[in-house]
């Protein structure tokens, strides 16, 4: 009989064991994340769910992936003591995998674009990690790559999150949102609404639904032209975006491995400048500052808020809060970086306020100096 020394001693399954309950107690401290209401006088039918992800102990929705990822390289012999580890990531999962990788001991290098928004890059490393940078943002895979055949274990959020995450229950997201609207007057959501990186919230959340024989239908907002746009339209796996986008952590330049078509009910486009104008709103009305994606997810909230008033629906929208916006101070809730990118974000927050005064959505004229970087 062979066996593998290094992997199959005991004090590496007893590292493993300890590294597993480790996550679990971190699980039961972290529970689970607000779910706040807000309403509007234009959609007096509709009630509007917010959940805040980013009151994770690491900042954001990828904390939940993050924890996933490591307790399937661990149940899967993929993790030994003292290996490093190592993701490609845009910063929000990177920052959780760091803080995780702190947790257990363990070394961690996050392949990073260049592009990544300076806060993202310090709080990796200000958790211990050490942060790859890339020029071209299409090589961030091959990278990671190069570390795992160094030896580290590659825990590859882009290939790996749907079946790290357990779409069935386990506290993941769709369960969490379910039970929390239990008391509410509508326990059942007309939509939820999430943006796709990986694919894996999405695909958790529409294979969730299924499986509770649920009538909520799963909306994917994504930036205008991304590639899970163009692939969804046209089921289309080898689709690759048509234009890129400066919202960080979604609108990915291809399908990822993790993107389920046919779990998803809609996809709504938004265009930068939306996106970040709703991200201000959302600053407004709640008093705290989220990121791009946040505000993405509010625009298709209201775009979907718009039809359901029009047809004389009545129901409610849950959507989902992604990170905190301190991370993007230097980018996009710099004004100076918004000009420098032709980013003109007066017209749509001007039409996002009479959205939710009137019920209606109008977006502005477009302008030819709309995302351009």
């Amino acid at each position: 009989m062979d066996t593998n020394p290094s992997r199959h001693s005991p004090a590496t399954r007893a590292w493993v064991h300890d590294a597993i309950a480790l996550l679990e107690q971190e699980t039961t401290r972290s529970a689970d994340t607000h779910l706040l209401r807000l309403d509007f006088p234009g959609f007096p039918d509709i009630a509007f769910y917010f959940k805040d992800e980013s009151s994770h102990p690491t900042g954001s929705l990828k904390h939940r992936l993050a924890r996933s990822l490591y307790l399937y390289a661990l149940c899967n012999g993929r993790l030994a003591p003292g290996q490093a580890v190592v993701d490609a990531s845009s910063g929000s999962t990177a920052i959780s995998e760091a803080w995780f990788a702190r947790l257990l001991g363990l070394s961690f290098i996050a392949v990073m674009p260049a592009c990544t928004a300076p806060q993202k890059i310090l709080a990796v490393q200000e958790l211990g990690g050490t942060c790859d940078l890339v020029e071209d943002p299409s090589q961030v895979h091959a990278r990671a790559a190069e570390h795992a055949a160094s030896g580290a274990c590659h825990l590859d959020q882009f290939g790996l999150a749907v079946q790290a995450t357990d779409w069935r229950g386990n506290n993941n997201i769709a369960e969490s949102i379910l039970g929390q609207l239990r008391r509410e007057p509508q326990p059942v959501p007309t939509w939820i609404v999430c943006g796709a990186g990986t694919g894996g919230t999405s695909a958790t959340i529409g294979r969730y639904l299924r499986y509770r024989r649920l009538e909520t239908r799963l909306c994917v907002a994504e930036p205008a032209g991304s590639g899970y746009v163009q692939g969804w339209r046209q089921r289309d796996r080898n689709a690759v975006a048509s234009r890129p986008t400066l919202i960080e952590g979604i609108g990915r330049p291809r399908v990822e491995p993790g993107f389920i078509f046919d779990v998803v009910d809609a996809v709504a486009e938004v265009e930068d400048a939306a996106s970040i104008a709703a991200a201000l709103l959302l600053e407004e009305k709640l008093g705290t500052r989220y990121g791009g994606s946040s505000g993405t997810n509010f625009v298709a909230c209201l775009q979907l808020a718009a039809h359901m008033r029009a047809r004389g629906e009545r129901g409610s929208i849950v959507t989902l809060l992604c990170d905190r916006g301190k991370r993007y101070q230097q980018t996009l809730f710099d004004p100076a970086w918004r000009s420098a990118h032709g980013l003109h974000t007066t017209p749509w927050q001007t039409a996002l306020q009479s959205a939710l005064a009137t019920g209606t959505l109008t977006p502005p004229d477009p302008s030819p100096s709309d995302p351009c970087a």
